[in-house]
């Protein structure tokens, strides 16, 4: 079920030009045009509410790091999850939450960067009240960029 998850995130993340089709149109740089990858709902194993994916970029091995805009609308998060190679957050827009295992929620707005450890389990989202879009960025060790965990449930997310 996680690999299939993870399937269905690449599968977000590469959009409708993948990075070997522009390659063939060329050995240099490669621009990828705003707005040419559609946006698509996030999977609802993975996420609790209305969550919104927009690809940023994917990139070809030797490469392996990858973003996406992500759009919480208020209450909305992700599960439990951990990266193999970290994660690194950039909110864009709104006030959002995020929670590591263990530690207090941290109120994240437009403008802060939440730098997540390898395999450090957290979860990240939008406020109550509040919708929050961030860029995400991470890598992917071997094909896998995420490890999927359970929900965060109603308590854990209403206890700030």
């Amino acid at each position: 079920m996680k690999r299939l998850s993870l399937f269905v995130l690449c599968l977000l993340f590469a959009g409708v030009m993948t990075m070997s089709q522009a390659r063939a149109e060329s050995q240099g740089q490669i621009v990828i045009s705003g707005g040419s990858r559609p946006s698509a709902a996030a999977p609802k194993q993975n996420f609790t509410g209305h969550v919104r994916v927009d690809p940023a970029f994917d990139t070809q091995a030797p490469q392996r790091v990858y973003g996406a805009y992500v759009t919480f609308e208020p209450g909305a998060r992700t599960n439990w999850h951990t990266h193999p190679l970290g994660q690194t957050l950039i909110v864009t827009s709104g006030i959002g939450l995020t929670q590591e295992w263990g530690g207090p929620i941290q109120v994240i707005r437009q403008g802060d960067v939440v730098l997540c450890p390898p395999n450090v389990k957290h979860w990240h989202g939008a406020a109550p009240n509040n919708a929050m879009t961030h860029l995400a960025i991470g890598e992917r060790l071997d094909g896998n960029s995420v490890t999927w965990m359970e929900n965060v449930t109603n308590e854990q997310y209403n206890a700030r």
